[in-house]
């Protein structure tokens, strides 16, 4: 049986991994990308142990093609995620790091349950 600990980390960790694969390749543009943001996160947050999420697109990297749209790409991803099991919160992000969008396990703490009297 796992801990609650582990299922908060897995969680975080197969949200930001549905979340990238879902999203990358979607036509954005910096006048599209308020609503692609709140897309994702309205989508996000509706899913089992999902607690809070936050996402930023990096408008700087969003060049018009031919057409006057860009591809979402990984690199434009600033994504923080916090999911809940039991009493145990866990925060993942999603964000560049020497070039690479990487996923990461920033916080993992378990909140004490109050005694009943």
């Amino acid at each position: 049986m796992t801990s609650n600990r582990d299922q908060a980390v897995f969680e975080a960790g197969i949200k930001l991994g549905a979340l990238y694969h879902q999203w990358v390749g979607t036509p954005i543009s910096r006048k599209s990308a308020a609503s692609v943001e709140s897309a994702i996160e309205q989508a996000v947050i509706l899913q089992p142990f999902v607690e809070e999420i936050t996402v930023r697109l990096d408008r700087n990297l969003m060049t018009e093609n031919i057409f006057g749209y860009s591809e979402l790409t990984g690199l434009m991803f600033e994504v923080d995620i916090v999911t809940r099991v039991g009493f145990t919160y866990c925060r993942a992000c999603l964000a560049p790091h020497d070039g690479y969008p990487l996923m990461q396990i920033t916080e993992c703490n378990e909140i004490p349950a109050f005694p009943r009297h």
